[in-house]
């Protein structure tokens, strides 16, 4: 995790890389999903970002639009990234999977967990994405996303809030879906944010860290020691 800044060149690489990669998932039909979805949602963001944010999978305003957290919990995850320094187009968004995972229910279409086969299937061009974009960090957004990460057993309630290895070595952090925030409220709904908090600042400590051990320089004077983020008003 020693890496420098990419070059203009290595930007442009790893731009071109993830382009070829998006086409490959497009053409994708290793699932029925693959052909009952109406756009591939391939992630988004900067291709050299030092943050890594993943979530489950796409749901219906992302199946439309072909982007990433939309809606209220994009704009909720949006203003999370905000909270610690961060602007959207600055990280790197994704999912588990690449195609709205539903079934039918009359005549509405619902969203599903994602079956094994079918994170089986997408999980090597997650992999990839990874690989090309180097992340610092990589935020995993729910249960779903963490256990794609760190196997079936991994409990969010008691095991978020910690540091784990990722793909690559990889420092891994694991907090609550921003949709499950959005669905809390009264003491709960204090408590979830609470909890959030403290998972953003610890991402905002290793970023900063990492950014450290990158650019040595002489320690500020203690006046200028950088202090943890304020806590912003949504949470």
């Amino acid at each position: 995790m020693s890496e420098r800044e990419p070059t203009l060149a290595e930007r442009a690489s790893r731009e071109r890389a993830l382009a070829q990669l998006a086409r490959t998932v497009e053409a994708c039909r290793k699932c029925e999903i693959g052909y009952a979805r109406t756009k591939t949602v391939f992630g988004e963001g900067d291709p050299c970002a030092h943050l890594m944010c993943v979530g489950e999978g796409p749901g219906e305003m992302e199946d439309a639009t072909g982007r990433p957290f939309v809606g209220r919990a994009g704009e909720l995850l949006t203003k999370m990234l905000g909270a610690i320094g961060l602007e959207r187009n600055e990280v790197y968004i994704c999912n588990t999977i690449k195609c709205r995972a539903s079934y039918r229910e009359g005549t509405k279409v619902r969203n599903r967990a994602p079956t094994p086969q079918e994170l089986t299937n997408c999980r090597p061009y997650l992999d990839e994405q990874i690989a090309i974009i180097r992340p610092q960090v990589i935020l995993a957004l729910g249960a779903p996303a963490a256990k794609s990460f760190l196997g079936p057993a991994f409990q969010i309630t008691r095991m978020r809030g910690r540091w784990y290895e990722g793909p690559h070595g990889i420092p891994l952090m694991v907090t609550f879906h921003p949709a499950y925030v959005l669905r809390q409220g009264g003491m709960a709904l204090t408590e979830t944010k609470r909890l959030v908090w403290a998972d953003l600042k610890a991402v905002w400590a290793r970023l900063d860290e990492l950014e450290r051990q990158l650019e040595p320089q002489a320690p500020p004077a203690a006046s200028e020691q950088p202090g943890e983020p304020e806590r912003p008003t949504l949470f």
